[in-house]
C-alpha cells in the first residue's frame, strides 16, 4: 500500500491513474464516502487486538477486481487478502456504491443534463 498512499509513496499520479484508472483525489473521496456509509470498510481489531485490514486494503482489491476483471485471488499477494475476503471486498463495495450513487450518476440523462453536456461539448471545439 505504501506504492501509491504513503507520504513518500513508490510511484508518482500518474502511475495512480493508470493502476487504478482514476485520480487519487477521487480514490480517496470515494474510499471517504464508503467508510462513512458503513462499518465493513472501516478497520477494526479482531477478537486477539490485532488490527484487521485496512479500509485502503480492502476499497483497493474491489477497485482493482473491477477495472481489471482479474480472479478474486489475482491480488493476495500485493493486497495480502485471500480469495474469500476479495470477494466480500467486492460484493460490499459495489452495494455500497449502488445504495450512496445510484441515484445521482446511474440514472438515465434528463433535458438538464443533455443541455448541459451539449454546452460543454460546444466550449470545447
Amino acid at each position: 500500500m505504501k506504492d501509491y498512499f504513503d507520504e513518500n509513496c513508490t510511484y508518482p499520479p500518474e502511475y495512480f491513474h493508470r493502476r487504478f484508472r482514476m485520480r487519487q483525489e477521487l480514490f480517496l473521496r470515494i474510499l471517504n464516502d464508503v467508510k462513512a456509509y458503513g462499518d465493513y470498510f472501516v478497520q477494526k481489531k479482531d477478537a486477539t487486538g490485532r488490527l484487521g485490514l485496512s479500509s485502503i486494503q480492502k476499497m483497493t482489491t474491489a477497485v482493482c477486481i473491477l477495472a481489471y476483471g482479474c480472479a478474486a485471488n489475482h491480488y493476495n499477494e500485493y493486497s495480502k487478502i485471500g480469495e474469500s475476503i476479495a470477494i466480500k471486498c467486492l460484493k460490499a463495495f459495489c452495494n455500497v456504491i449502488v445504495a450512496m450513487y445510484a441515484e445521482e450518476y446511474m440514472r438515465l440523462p434528463n433535458e438538464a443534463d443533455i443541455a448541459r453536456l451539449l454546452e460543454e461539448g460546444e466550449q470545447r471545439v
